[in-house]
């Protein structure tokens, strides 16, 4: 455990060392109303076999990245989404451009997404397909990014990062549809669940970081997002009448957090369909989309806090180190290991708490 986090481990559980192996995780009571998982951390979180889990699979990711910066393999490979996420696996673990262990592979990765930076704003690879899910992902990584460097070293890139990031920011407030969403691409013509939830984290991330915000494309994605749920606590991919699903669920509740809402009654719905639905080992759910919408569901538990949390997380790390592969990597047999990887990592990476857009 480094100092870092054993201070902080000190901080958040009263004494409890973090990396002790105390079985399943009995939530700490909350600290006021909608208080989340940030300053209550449930016993036990880190537990050796997390700690070598994670060490095993920060490895592998590193040896993936291609020599010019990015991630991603097949149809999926250099991808600004999949190396946004990789990057992301890296600073969960408190490494930034210049710090770290893998603080060169994040400067490597920041330059290959800065390389993809269009003249109108639009984060995107020569081969994107539905590119707005990658400028979300984009989006999200320069914001933390910004956030966590600005300020300090090297100042001609966050110069770079800034100005990627503001014209990131306007491309996405000028491209949110009638309806108050958006979709895979930068046209304002019709929206989804899935692709709102990326620009609405970017949109947060930047704010974090000092950006302007505009206040009602945020309300409006809220509204929209609203406008898709179903009365059983679910949440349909678009407006038009369709059944629930888990994954984009989870991506809905995330949404609401993220806009700010803490305590909504869309909320304590959502939260309790991803508990009927989709509590890791203890249903058949399915493997569709499984990463993405453990992303998410891990990120809506976190910021939930109490109880849902101290039920959530322990199942979740369970599952993701019962499937992590001898070399070190989770299969993703759709996107690719190393997608699979980064999204195993940063939900497994959740406890260190580094990452600004997991804090309200």
């Amino acid at each position: 455990m480094t100092a870092h986090r054993a201070i902080l481990a000190v901080l958040i559980t009263g004494g409890a060392a973090l990396g002790q192996d105390t079985g399943p995780a009995a939530p700490r009571p909350a600290q006021g109303p909608g208080a989340s998982a940030q300053n209550n951390a449930a016993t036990g979180e880190i537990t050796p076999e997390l700690d070598a889990a994670v060490a095993r699979g920060l490895r592998y990711l590193a040896d993936q990245q291609a020599p010019e910066g990015g991630f991603g393999e097949g149809r999926y490979g250099r991808n600004v989404a999949v190396t946004s996420l990789a990057c992301l696996a890296f600073m969960a673990d408190g490494n930034l451009p210049g710090r770290g262990r893998y603080g060169p592979v994040v400067a490597k990765g920041l330059e290959y997404v800065l390389s993809n930076c269009t003249e109108n704003g639009l984060i995107a690879d020569d081969a994107s397909n539905g590119p707005m899910y990658g400028h979300g992902f984009a989006t999200l990584f320069l914001g933390e990014v910004y956030g966590m460097t600005a300020g300090g070293g090297d100042t001609v890139l966050s110069g770079r990062v800034h100005d990627a990031l503001v014209r990131a920011v306007q491309l996405i407030e000028k491209t949110q549809n009638d309806e108050g969403g958006w979709r895979y691409n930068p046209v304002p013509y019709d929206a989804d669940v899935s692709v709102t939830i990326c620009q609405v984290m970017g949109l947060r991330a930047a704010r974090n970081a000092g950006l302007e915000v505009s206040k009602e494309t945020i309300d409006r994605a809220v509204d929209y997002v609203r406008r898709c749920q179903n009365p059983d606590g679910g949440f349909k991919y678009q407006l038009e009448t369709g059944a629930s699903g888990w994954p984009r669920s989870a991506a809905g509740v995330a949404t609401m957090y993220y806009a700010g809402i803490y305590q909504d009654e869309a909320i304590s719905r959502g939260l309790e369909y991803l508990k009927r639905e989709a509590l890791p080992g203890s249903t058949a759910a399915s493997r569709a989309h499984w990463y993405y919408g453990h992303y998410y569901a891990v990120q809506a538990m976190y910021l939930s806090g109490g109880d849902q949390w101290g039920l959530w997380w322990p199942a979740i790390r369970k599952q993701l180190l019962s499937e992590q592969l001898a070399a070190g990597s989770w299969e993703d047999k759709s996107v690719g290991d190393s997608y699979g990887t980064a999204m195993a990592l940063i939900i497994l990476q959740m406890p260190k708490r580094y990452l600004p857009i997991f804090q309200k």
